[in-house]
Order: C-alpha cells, then structure tokens, then sequence
C-alpha cells in the first residue's frame, strides 16, 4: 500500500460544483484537477494561459505538491505545463492554478471542469549547503547535455 498524507482543500467560490482532485485509477500517481473557469478559454497555438482549479491547499510541512501535464491531453493537443512541475510549498496558501501552454498548432478549448493537469504529493528533503574547495570525482565527471550519448 502507498503512503498517505492528509491534504487540507478549501473550494474557493469560483470552484462550487467542480469535483476535488481526484485519482483516476488504482495506482495513479497524480490527482487530476480540473478548470474552473467562469467562460469557455480559447488556447490560440503558442499561447499561454493561468488557469484557476477553483481550490487553495495546506500541505503539511515536509511536503509539496507538483503540478505536472496530463499526458492525453499534451498527446492530442499538444496543451502542456509550463514551468513543469510547477511547484507549490507547504506554506502557500493562495489560489492553486495552472499555467497552461498550446504547443500544438490547432487552437484548443478549455471548458469548465476539463481536467487540465495532475498534481503530485510528494516529501521533500532540504539540503544543507557545503561550499568546498574541490568537489569528489565521479565517472561522468562535467559531462552535460547529451554526454551520456544516445540510446538505441
């Protein structure tokens, strides 16, 4: 059985009627949210958009919540995350939304209560900082982008 966390939602008024983040299958990672817009949003090809879900959160602390594209919707549309996962902290207490990208090139409508992305929960670890002369030799090394080659 995977963990549990208890996540506190509050519906904001633009969120009355919509369904709370939800998982869709047995074993989903990510709870879909859904848009709550007052009318029908027009994503032009290359446009962006913040899309309220109509819900603020409290994550306890130790805990974030990723916001990450719905995969059919990025494979049929071509509508995407910005800022991917975008990141929201235990200590933020504002309106959840989403910035949605159309990289497709076909305009795409977002219809209240469309599921628009999923968010994640997920524990964090914070890191303590050691500034060091020399850092420890790896196998890679400096190696970047594409340094580890290509598969095939």
């Amino acid at each position: 059985m995977s963990a549990r966390v208890r996540v506190s939602l509050k519906r904001l008024p633009e969120g009355e009627g919509l369904p709370l983040p939800s998982y869709m299958s047995e074993h989903a990672a990510g709870a879909d949210l859904c848009a709550a817009l007052d009318a029908d949003l027009v994503l032009e090809p290359g446009a962006r958009s913040l899309v309220p879900t109509g819900l603020a959160i409290a994550l306890p602390p130790g805990y974030e919540a990723q916001i990450r594209p719905r995969s059919g919707l990025a494979l049929r549309n071509g509508v995407t995350c910005l800022n991917t996962p975008g990141t929201i902290d235990a200590d933020y207490r504002g309106p959840v939304q989403v910035l949605l990208a159309n990289l497709g090139s076909e305009a795409v409508t977002i219809r209240r209560g469309d599921r628009i992305a999923q968010m994640i929960v997920a524990p964090v670890s914070r890191a303590e900082f050691d500034l060091v002369d020399e850092l420890p030799e790896s196998k890679r090394g400096a190696g970047g982008f594409g340094s580890t080659g290509v598969s095939s």
